[in-house]
């Protein structure tokens, strides 16, 4: 089904594999699609970079809000979008919890729509990637998305998904910087067997190489004689998933279906012919022959966690079936379920949300949705809710099928931490159809979808509801603000040293970005930096915010004239720090205050300068964290409750360790097992001199709860814009100076 060649091969008209010729090897890495499409987009500085401007943009409203209020601490003088900046409404498209919450955003995005010069798509009209996927992705074109899942290769567009900091940049006229990524090759053979969809195919690929990194920040190139034997809907819906294999980006040879789709929505003259050229070297090859794959099940929970469905076993309780979002939501992928259902009773509830209102308007006049609806299946608008947890939340213990981009923990909507759990497996529409139809009994579809009707766009939908007014600002025009969206707190520029209480260890294999800040309902508080702040962590380590304020309280009474003396060479006794703290520490945050002039002590007894240039701060820990999400709240929301670093054996993903830098806290690595505990403290010494020179090593110390102080090295790379974000304590800092 599928082969992995793990070294460098070179491939001939995207069809054939060469032998090995090394002295073609650097002429023919440039003739890749995704080379030419970069070195297109480049701003060469000569510093072995890409720098990376993007054609559009586009967020979604758990991300637009907090990327306009960076961009406007950061330029105060801020006028016009710079390229096509698409704000979309369909993560908290409900407006139904929160108060006014949603609905404020809803209009501060358009009065910064109006006022700046974007695209404004109210709620319910279309989800994020297929707005751009129908009105944005051209041939040769790059786009910038602050979600994930910012896949458009199919179109012959290069997507990729990055936290709020990385558009900031592009709107304040800043690059994207990246060493050049390796390109896989994926070179597509044979069709689809009957009853196999694009999920099925993009669950074997993650499945195959999600675990050991083999396409982590690097590019996938699809081709091969099996992508003519794909319609569009198949290529987007394999595409779109190609973010659960850690890759940065992707690319597909187009043809003449590309060129219909362009035609069909009004926009034949952004269709581009893309292919590789004759002989292109790729840095590793996946084969994948579609005659092989089968329908196949990602299991809790995780899109990696992938089995065949007739391995699986067939008593599972299903409790309800889920077709949404820019996966699932898809026009063929709906019909297709809707003929596996015709005549057939719903085993259990059956949700389909279409990608759009022109899609919906489509299978309306089509009669899909009164087939839908004529067995029992509910069809309601385009929204993003049952990929994240804001929508069809399964009972207590509910097991959900569903045909969406995730099934982390708690995905479905359920609340650990108030002794409510759901699991969601993924399959394609096709097998959640048969299933429903088989009385609830787990089963693969087979059934050859036949006679699909055409599908017809209609421009007027968007044309009636979309503000578009790129080009066209209005600068006098005023920002709506709710009583929800606030401003960004002060950040302090980074320190000489650094003294870091570690506030949460996680030792899980992967950590991911709703663990480090749940999706959900809490996304209702993403504009306000402070009330999001508090639910950090909330499903991994409840107590991490607690501990977290305390240590960020130390760092307030240390800056006071009250307690300067704590950095004095004359003070060394225990009793003293402890008689200073528990009779003027007003904020009752003695014992960590204590515990904070203790390890000053035991520092300064093993010779180590510590002084009022020393910043006090939290770390978190985790073995490979930020697989997931490129919500930079994941980072911000740390930052915000005086997070100053990270540590990790890796990170899952580059936009993770971005989102890190762009709010000024450290990405540190450290390899081995941490020889560190919760509230345990990290010394770095000349931090601030270690990253201007770009250090790659830097010394550490730990103290523990016992007083022993161990030598510890910390390993970063950083390029000089990273370096300099640091410095400064984080973008809005750089920026605006």
């Amino acid at each position: 089904m599928i082969e992995i060649i793990r070294n460098g091969v070179f491939v001939k008209n995207g069809r054939e594999i060469l032998e090995r010729s090394d002295a073609l090897a650097c002429d023919a890495s440039e003739k890749t699609m995704a080379f030419g499409i970069m070195r297109a987009h480049n701003n060469d500085k000569n510093d072995g970079l890409w720098h990376i401007k993007f054609d559009a943009l586009a967020s979604h409203d758990i991300t637009y809000v907090g990327v306009i209020q960076t961009v406007r601490a950061a330029e105060k003088d801020f006028e016009k979008f710079p390229v096509p900046y698409a704000l979309t409404n369909c993560h908290n498209s409900l407006c139904a919890v929160g108060g006014t919450t949603n609905s404020d955003d809803h209009a501060f995005g358009l009065s910064a729509a109006k006022k700046y010069g974007g695209i404004f798509v109210p709620p319910h009209i279309a989800v994020i990637h297929q707005y751009v996927r129908e009105q944005l992705a051209a041939g040769g074109k790059m786009i910038l998305g602050s979600d994930s899942h910012t896949r458009y290769g199919a179109l012959g567009t290069m997507g990729i998904g990055e936290g709020g900091g990385e558009l900031v940049k592009q709107i304040l006229g800043r690059t994207y910087d990246i060493a050049r990524p390796e390109v896989i090759g994926v070179m597509l053979s044979g069709e689809p067997r009957p009853g196999v969809g694009p999920q099925d195919v993009a669950l074997a690929l993650i499945g195959a190489v999600f675990e050991d990194g083999f396409v982590k920040n690097k590019v996938l190139e699809f081709f091969g004689a099996g992508v003519a034997n794909l319609s569009m809907d198949f290529r987007m819906g394999v595409d779109v998933m190609t973010t659960e294999t850690t890759c940065l980006s992707s690319i597909w040879e187009t043809d003449s279906k590309t060129e219909e789709f362009f035609a069909l929505h009004n926009r034949a003259q952004d269709y581009k012919k893309i292919s590789p050229a004759e002989i292109a070297f790729y840095d590793g090859l996946i084969k994948i022959n579609l005659s092989e794959v089968v329908p196949m099940i990602a299991m809790p929970h995780h899109p990696s966690n992938v089995f065949k469905i007739e391995e699986m076993d067939k008593n599972l309780k299903i409790d309800q079936g889920i077709i949404a979002g820019c996966a699932g939501g898809l026009y063929e992928s709906i019909c297709g379920a809707a003929q596996i259902l015709r005549g057939k009773s719903l085993a259990f509830p059956v949700s389909v949300y279409p990608a759009s209102q022109p899609m919906f308007l489509s299978l309306a006049e089509n009669g899909i949705i009164s087939d839908l609806m004529r067995e029992g299946v509910i069809v309601k608008t385009a929204f993003c809710g049952p990929c994240f947890g804001a929508g069809d939340v399964p009972r207590n213990n509910g097991f959900s099928i569903r045909h969406v981009t995730r099934n982390f923990p708690n995905r479905e909507g359920a609340k650990p931490n108030m002794n409510q759990n759901a699991s969601v497996a993924l399959m394609d529409a096709l097998s959640i159809a048969a299933t429903a139809a088989n009385g609830g009994k787990l089963t693969a579809a087979d059934k050859i979808i036949s006679n699909v009707p055409k599908y017809f766009f209609d421009g007027k939908i968007y044309a009636k509801q979309i503000y578009n007014g790129v080009n066209a600002p209005e600068k006098n025009a005023e920002l709506v603000y709710g009583p929800g969206i606030r401003d960004w707190p002060e950040f302090k520029p980074l320190a000489e040293n650094m003294l870091l209480c570690v506030a949460s260890v996680i030792t899980d294999a992967v950590t991911t970005t709703d663990e480090l800040i749940p999706s959900g309902e809490t996304s209702t508080f993403r504009s306000n930096p402070y009330a999001l702040a508090e639910h950090t962590l909330s499903r991994k380590d409840p107590e991490y915010v607690g501990r977290a304020k305390k240590i960020a309280a130390c760092d307030e009474i240390f800056q006071t004239e009250k307690f300067k003396n704590i950095f004095s060479e004359n003070i060394f006794s225990h009793e003293k720090f402890k008689n200073i703290f528990s009779q003027n520490n007003e904020k009752n945050f003695a014992d960590t205050a204590v515990d904070f002039a203790n390890a000053i002590c035991v520092l300064r007894n093993n010779g180590h300068s510590v002084c009022e240039k020393t910043a006090v701060g939290s770390l978190v820990y985790a073995r490979k964290p930020g697989d997931g999400s490129a919500r930079e709240q994941a980072a911000s929301c740390q930052r915000v409750l005086g997070g100053l670093a990270n540590i990790a054996a890796e990170y899952a993903t580059k936009r993770y360790r971005s989102n890190l830098i762009n709010w000024g806290m450290i990405p540190f690595i450290f390899p081995d097992e941490p020889p560190f505990a919760c509230e345990d403290f990290i010394f770095i010494p000349k931090i601030r001199e270690k990253i201007n020179s770009r250090a790659e090593k830097i010394p550490a110390f730990v103290v523990n709860k016992n007083g022993d102080v161990k030598n510890i090295t910390l390993e970063i790379s950083l390029t000089a814009a990273e370096a300099d974000a640091l410095l400064a304590g984080c973008l809005i800092n750089l920026y605006s100076k």
